[in-house]
């Protein structure tokens, strides 16, 4: 083996230590990137990961640097500003990405760019007015 290839084992070790654990965090993650629109429980999620919630949520900030809880909010905003800027309805976009409040919608959704959902619909649709070509 390599000096090379035993630095990056070596280093792989100290971010990576439990390759198995990494592993169930990911499948996880996936679990919430596929499944953001609907109701998602916490138990739900580690259990996708085979893990207690308890060192589920410990391991997930350790790795991603937020709680699952956050990451799934910024899942479902992310979502749905892409959603506001195909056009699509304040409503059809609050249920499609998993909001049952409107309001607790708008309210995160603001906090998280800065926007209310329809001044970012808005700003973004002014980019694909009729007659705007891209050169």
């Amino acid at each position: 083996m390599t000096f090379y290839a035993t630095q990056v084992l070596k280093m792989e070790k100290a971010i990576y230590p439990k390759k198995h654990l990494t592993r169930q965090l990911i499948q996880s993650k996936h679990f919430i990137d596929q499944h953001f629109g609907k109701p998602l429980q916490l138990d739900q999620i580690a259990a996708e990961g085979f893990l207690s919630k308890f060192y589920f949520v410990r391991l997930f900030k350790s790795l991603y640097g937020c709680s699952p809880y956050q990451y799934l909010i910024w899942v479902r905003i992310e979502n749905a500003k892409q959603l506001l800027g195909a056009g699509f309805s304040l409503s059809d976009v609050c249920t499609a990405v998993g909001f049952e409040s409107v309001t607790s919608f708008i309210g995160l959704f603001k906090k998280m760019t800065g926007y209310t959902p329809a001044s970012y619909q808005k700003k973004n649709s002014n980019l694909r007015e009729p007659g705007f070509r891209k050169n």
